[in-house]
């Protein structure tokens, strides 16, 4: 474990090398003081299995600027990685879901299947399932196959970039699994780190352009509880009776390896995938940092002048 203060001035430990399961990173984080990680009455949750093709990498008019300037994403810091975040949506949630619930009870009848109501959703309640920003007023989406081809034909010569796992950091409320991916040629520098497994137990693997992410702690809020009812093969959200929990909430990021390059897209492509965010609460960076909707097209609007469509919102 390694105690450090990042770039934005937040304190956090990393564990290198491992993607911990929140049992494993109770025990390892014995000693530390975090009001959250240890608690103990936390209503009964769902831990759903995410498939994610997209991702997202939010950011403020500096770097907006940026980007536009480069016309593509570089390293903003003195680690050479690029960190882009999992995309999980309503559509991603109805389909874990229903996943869940056939990996849970496969031979359910056709009557149980039309009784069951949409309750995941009511879980889904932490900063990775949100569409605010907590990092900047402008969010860049791209497929997660997209983004692989440009980095491989960018930086791998064409070839398949290598993933691995690089650690899991803990803060204060929020776990982050952290996923390395790098070239070929750069297997030397790397081999350090395990190579993503394709364990389906792991809290995060990687097949056929999508990434899977099994969620240790999806909630933050806990305003619900988990109710299974085995014998009619349901599941249910009921609402806490007494005061909502806060907990861990976790999440996976990308840190594609750039080192002093620029990953490149055509400029229109760049507005094509942009959306203005609203400011999350709380926000990593300061409030002042983040630009209104009407400010935002104006600055937009500035960069790409000649660009049909208006500026949508997340």
């Amino acid at each position: 474990m390694r105690r450090q203060t990042n770039r934005r001035g937040f304190h956090e430990h990393g564990f290198e090398d491992l993607h911990l399961k929140l049992n494993d990173l109770q025990e390892k984080a014995q000693g530390l003081e975090n009001q959250y990680l240890f608690k103990g009455n936390i209503p009964a949750y769902p831990r759903p299995e995410f498939h994610v093709s997209h991702l997202k990498h939010d950011t403020k008019q500096a770097g907006l600027r940026g980007i536009k300037r480069d016309n593509g994403f570089r390293n903003p810091g003195t680690d050479g990685l690029l960190w882009w975040s999992l995309v999980v949506g309503p559509d991603e949630i109805k389909s874990a879901e229903k996943r869940l619930l056939e990996t849970t009870y496969p031979d359910r009848t056709e009557e149980q299947v039309q009784s069951q109501r949409s309750f995941l959703g009511k879980f889904a309640t932490s900063q990775a399932f949100s569409e605010t920003s907590r990092l900047g007023s402008y969010c860049f989406t791209f497929s997660l196959e997209e983004m692989l081809k440009a980095y491989s034909d960018q930086f791998c010569s064409g070839a398949q970039p290598v993933m691995r796992v690089l650690k899991t950091i803990l803060y204060k409320q929020e776990v982050v699994y952290a996923v390395l991916v790098h070239s070929p040629d750069n297997q030397e520098q790397f081999s350090g780190h395990p190579l993503l497994p394709d364990d389906p137990n792991s809290v995060c693997t990687y097949k056929d352009g999508c990434f899977t992410w099994k969620s240790e702690a999806m909630c933050e809020t806990h305003t619900y509880t988990l109710v299974v009812r085995h014998d009619e093969k349901l599941m249910e959200a009921e609402k806490v009776t007494s005061f909502p929990q806060f907990y861990v909430w976790d999440n996976v990021a990308i840190a594609l390896h750039v080192d002093k390059q620029v990953l490149q897209f055509d400029a229109d492509r760049l507005r094509e995938n942009l959306r203005f965010c609203s400011r999350a609460q709380p926000a990593i960076i300061r409030p002042w940092e983040f630009d209104s909707f009407e400010e935002a097209e104006k600055v937009v609007k500035e960069l790409w002048p000649d660009y049909p469509s208006p500026l949508e919102r997340a």
